[in-house]
């Protein structure tokens, strides 16, 4: 939507206001700059003093900034305004231009993680026979500034180029009066080349300018980690609206029918439904036969029959005849986008999370702006030059610079990442194994998690099963499927006709046979709390088949090992009560919940989050999507629906439960190793910072210092393969 302006020449973002029944209204903004935890502090603290501003939320990972207002008449340019003024330029939320700022954003890093390097590599190249001098090796006078003058045409414009997403940064925070972390790198960069090049004309004896692009090319290794972490981190929310159709096929009153845009559909307009699409939004039937397959919503495998007069959820797939709907409900309050909402709002609550970093770095940048102010001011007034002063200055900001300290948890967790991909785990975010290394309550959903989700048959007769296949292999039904799956290839039954919701007939060897519910083949009562099918000719004594959701191998074994490590478990499901059960009693779990709709599982989630628990959620179905987004840590198994997946931290690729046990280990392992490389940038910096001060350490051996402590976060960090 194209932006357009007032009469006084102001750009007039009210078209972009998504206005509410209630007459407040919303407002989504994508934010750019924004980086940690810190960043989201200072935009929602901002934007909460708006005048008719009263909910504020950023998710870091899309960069999309959701504000609710109070008003329907709030002024949009007032909030971006604002934001402007703090430093975080916004524009209307397009999740299209989200993607591209976040992929221009990585090119940018590469480019300039690559030019640093380059940048290194070469200005060393002039500077190794300078430091030759340290052993008796010494260059001529005109040799030696030769050498730093190359060492300047290759290492200045370098660290220039790679150090402007430092400089930005910092410039945008002391442009509304703040300091972070920015702020002491980009200060210790410029000074370094600025004395480099007062030695340099002034044929001094030392120059740095391969310490400063090396400065910069160690930082941007750590910046590059955690924008690859933070971008794969998205929120699920658009791939499950994706999930709706784009158009619906409304019917005017003269019975005419026309595509129109999902968006444009009202309560109250009638639609449309061919077999195989879906349900476009929340409509009532009003003629056909509906066998609607919510399995995406609900997590049920089979087919549901909706009777005229009854609901039919947006999302559902219509596997029947031609349907007659009336709309209830526009697309934006449909239970599909019901579901998306609460998948976002837990998507963006979970970027509240704190690292580890942002938390120790916090006193990081007054802590060391002090230090080299007090050591410039101080030796000066001691006797020293200011040239001196000023190289003891910049070598405490080199020296303490938070390299190691941003490295400490970004190395960790792509050590660990690494560790679980090969053992077919994948990890979506950074932050996901700190809050996994913290859970102690693990909720299970049961069908395609506990269970392999798939029904399979229990003692059925070889001689049964090989009557029924030819129906069976003629049907799309998930048990009818299995049947077939047991008695492997063979034959088709003839003139076979499938009834919507009730089962399939067709002649077999010239007989008439039915397969399906028990009253669609003769049988009088169906016994309750099983899934079964029956099957028999015309005339003939009618058999039971009866299907189960077979447990992973593993569940009983998986269940216990999490026990052993503290952690209580329990299911939370949409299926019914006698599979919920059996599936509780075969793994050994205790508590457990079923017939849950999805927003009852969130809420679930909710509840044990405010009793104070850390919750790990692992489900595979729509229906679990909400609460995967509400949980303090999410996990999915591979076979999962992707838009699931997307709402988890973690995907499980084998079929086995041990890799969540196996998740947790690592995830614990990872946290130990990430605190022990805290404490030692902090031993570090309280040994270094002083020497730096006193004259001990110059820029250059600052620099070598500060690479060798990045060294030691990072060999530390590779321990975190050992397991628990």
């Amino acid at each position: 939507m194209a932006v357009t302006f007032d009469a006084a020449g102001q750009p007039d973002m009210s078209a972009f206001l998504r206005r509410l029944d209630d007459g407040r209204a919303s407002l989504d903004l994508l934010v750019t700059g924004a980086r940690c935890a810190g960043c989201i502090s200072k935009i929602e603290r901002e934007v909460s003093g708006v005048p008719g501003v009263d909910s504020v939320r950023l998710n870091l990972s899309t960069g999309r900034l959701a504000v609710g207002l109070a008003d329907g008449r709030v002024d949009p340019a007032r909030i971006i305004s604002a934001l402007g003024r703090l430093g975080y330029p916004a524009t209307p939320f397009d999740p299209g231009a989200a993607v591209v700022q976040r992929d221009r954003e990585g090119r940018r890093l590469i480019l300039a993680l690559a030019v640093a390097g380059f940048g290194a590599m070469n200005a060393m190249m002039f500077s190794v026979p300078i430091w030759a001098g340290l052993f008796g090796q010494e260059l001529g006078p005109a040799t030696r500034t030769l050498m730093m003058w190359l060492s300047a045409a290759v290492g200045a414009p370098c660290a220039i180029f790679a150090g402007m997403p430092f400089f930005e940064s910092a410039w945008r925070s002391l442009r509304v009066g703040r300091a972070n972390m920015d702020v002491p790198i980009s200060v210790g960069v410029i000074l370094t080349l600025a004395i480099s090049f007062s030695e340099t004309i002034l044929n001094g004896r030392d120059a740095y300018f391969d310490a400063a692009v090396s400065l910069l090319f160690l930082l941007l290794i750590g910046r590059w980690l955690d924008h690859m972490l933070r971008a794969r981190a998205r929120s699920a929310a658009g791939d499950l609206l994706a999930l709706q159709a784009s158009t619906a096929c409304v019917v005017d009153p003269l019975g005419r029918e026309r595509s129109v845009p999902l968006g444009q559909v009202r309560p109250g307009d009638v639609l449309r439904v061919r077999p195989g699409d879906r349900i476009p939004v929340d409509a009532t039937l009003e003629a056909g036969e509906a066998l609607i397959d919510n399995s995406l919503l609900t997590g049920e495998s089979l087919p549901e029959r909706i009777a005229p007069g009854q609901l039919c959820r947006a999302g559902g797939l219509n596997t029947a005849g031609l349907l007659t709907l009336r709309a209830r409900a526009r697309s934006g309050d449909s239970t599909l986008s019901a579901i998306a909402r609460l998948v976002e709002a837990g998507a963006q609550s979970r970027s509240r999370y704190v690292r580890l970093a942002d938390r120790a770095a916090a006193l990081y940048v007054p802590v060391v702006h002090a230090a080299a102010a007090a050591t410039f001011i101080g030796g000066w007034a001691l006797g020293l030059g200011p040239r001196e002063a000023l190289i003891r200055a910049v070598a405490v900001l080199i020296v303490t610079c938070p390299c190691a300290l941003g490295l400490a948890v970004p190395a960790v967790q792509v050590v660990a990442s690494a560790r679980l991909f090969r053992r077919g785990v994948l990890v979506k975010s950074g932050a996901a194994l700190e809050r996994l290394a913290e859970i102690d309550h693990v909720v299970f959903d049961k069908t395609g998690v506990l269970t392999e989700g798939r029904p399979a048959l229990v003692d059925a007769s070889p001689t049964i099963i090989a009557m029924a296949a030819p129906l069976a292999r003629a049907s799309g039904h998930p048990m009818a499927r299995a049947v077939a799956r047991a008695a492997g290839d063979g034959p088709l039954a003839a003139d076979v006709v499938e009834h919507a919701g009730l089962g399939v007939e067709g002649l077999i060897g010239g007989r008439r046979a039915r397969l399906g519910r028990a009253a669609f083949v003769g049988v009088p009562t169906l016994r309750s709390g099983e899934t079964e099918l029956w099957f028999g000719f015309e005339t003939d004594a009618k058999v039971r088949l009866r299907f189960s959701d077979v447990l992973r191998p593993d569940a009983g074994r998986a269940v216990e090992a999490l026990r052993a490590r503290g952690i209580t478990v329990e299911i939370l499901s949409g299926d019914q009560v006698g599979a919920v059960r059996a599936a509780a009693d075969g793994s050994g779990i205790a508590a457990w919940r079923a017939g849950l709709l999805p927003q009852e599982k969130a809420e679930a989630i909710d509840r044990l989050a405010a009793d104070g628990r850390k919750v790990l959620m692992i489900g595979d179905g729509l229906n679990d999507a909400a609460a995967l987004a509400r949980a303090h840590a999410a996990m999915a198994p591979g076979s999962a629906l992707e838009a699931s997946q997307n709402a988890t931290d973690l995907v499980f690729t084998h079929d086995t439960l041990m890799s969540v046990v196996e998740a947790i280990d690592t995830a614990r392992s990872a946290r130990r190793r990430a605190l022990e490389n805290f404490g030692f940038a902090a031993l570090y910096n309280l040994v270094a910072g002083p020497a730096a001060m006193l004259g001990f350490v110059n820029p250059f051996v600052a620099a070598l210092a500060m690479s060798g402590s990045s060294l030691v976060v990072t060999l530390n960090a590779l321990q975190a393969r050992g397991g628990r």
